[in-house]
């Protein structure tokens, strides 16, 4: 019989290090994995043991990788990538009978598009139990990232994620909101020679700081008088004329109550947008994904995009699906 140290190399060892490294911390992998800092020790033990290496500093906090960690960690990463898309396309060849799906999505499509997808899948999938998390991109890309979830709807990421698959859905654009009275033009506001006072979205969210880059780049520099994280809260104080705003159509239709007493302008000058996506862990199958991508622009297409395009003809060649 071999000694123990040369026993076959586990997968569990392989996660917890994958953790470890992405985390810097074994109370974080532990609290991850749901298994005592004691034990998540003794597996990365076991497997630089099994390796005869170091593949952490242990001396330092948070952990750190060494060289032979850095280069054991980016073949890790594609080993398990690998295995985690074979294990899911095993188990759910059948989407009728998956058995568990985490979906989490960003409050922009909580009026429509979540709704309509939880009932489609529910009809679909009988066997299924669903999970479903609101959350801001950031909230929802870091779910992702921990694999508590599978799928997102989020506004895609400035950085390029090596662990999270990005589909395109959606062309965003920003535009400006304005009180319904407002007879001025969009140039006025954006240029401060209204009285209208500019409120922002909160600067710690991905939409916040898109916006904040473009005014920069046209050497805008507005004063704020009203910063907040929640959409609906912006448009009422539009909607009562307490000031402007810069958001985006999908936004806009989220705020039916408060439409009468808003209106939509472009943006002057060059347009820009921001761009929402699917994103998947390497855990989902891909006949998952395609159900879901199918559902979901079905969705936008009907209840999003034909309202606006008819209310606002403009949008129609700004304001459209990414083809996939």
């Amino acid at each position: 019989m071999p000694p123990a140290s040369r026993k076959d190399l586990s997968l569990k060892w392989l996660e917890l290090f994958q953790i470890c490294a992405r985390k810097g911390s074994m109370q974080a992998a532990a609290e991850e994995a749901g298994l005592s800092v004691s034990t998540v020790s003794h597996h990365i033990k076991s497997l630089e043991d099994h390796l005869g290496v170091a593949l952490f500093n242990h001396a330092r906090r948070p952990m750190v990788l060494t060289p032979k960690g850095q280069v054991f960690l980016r073949n890790i990463d594609l080993g398990l990538e690998a295995i985690r898309k074979a294990q899911a396309e095993a188990s759910a060849g059948n989407i009728i009978e998956a058995s568990y799906l985490r979906i989490g999505t960003i409050e922009d499509f909580d009026s429509d598009i979540t709704p309509a997808l939880a009932v489609y899948l529910s009809k679909h999938m009988d066997a299924c139990d669903f999970l479903y998390a609101t959350g801001t991109s950031r909230q929802i890309i870091d779910m992702l990232r921990d694999r508590k979830l599978d799928l997102g709807i989020t506004t895609s990421p400035p950085e390029r994620l090596k662990d999270v698959t990005d589909r395109p859905l959606l062309r965003d654009p920003f535009a400006v909101v304005v009180p319904a009275n407002y007879t001025g033009q969009a140039e006025g506001v954006l240029e401060g020679s209204e009285p209208l006072p500019f409120l922002r979205f909160s600067s710690d969210l991905i939409i916040a700081q898109q916006i904040e880059a473009q005014l920069s780049r046209l050497g805008a520099s507005l004063p704020v008088r009203f910063e907040s994280a929640n959409t609906q809260t912006i448009m009422a104080m539009v909607a009562n004329g307490a000031g402007w705003t810069i958001a985006t159509p999908l936004l806009f239709s989220r705020a039916r109550r408060f439409q009468p007493k808003l209106k939509l302008l472009p943006f002057p000058g060059k347009s820009f947008a921001r761009q929402l996506s699917l994103l998947s862990t390497p855990d989902c199958s891909r006949s998952m994904i395609q159900l879901v991508e199918q559902q979901v622009r079905k969705s936008i297409q009907t209840d999003l995009l034909a309202p606006l395009h008819e209310k606002a003809p403009w949008l129609k060649d700004r304001f459209r699906l990414i083809d996939a």
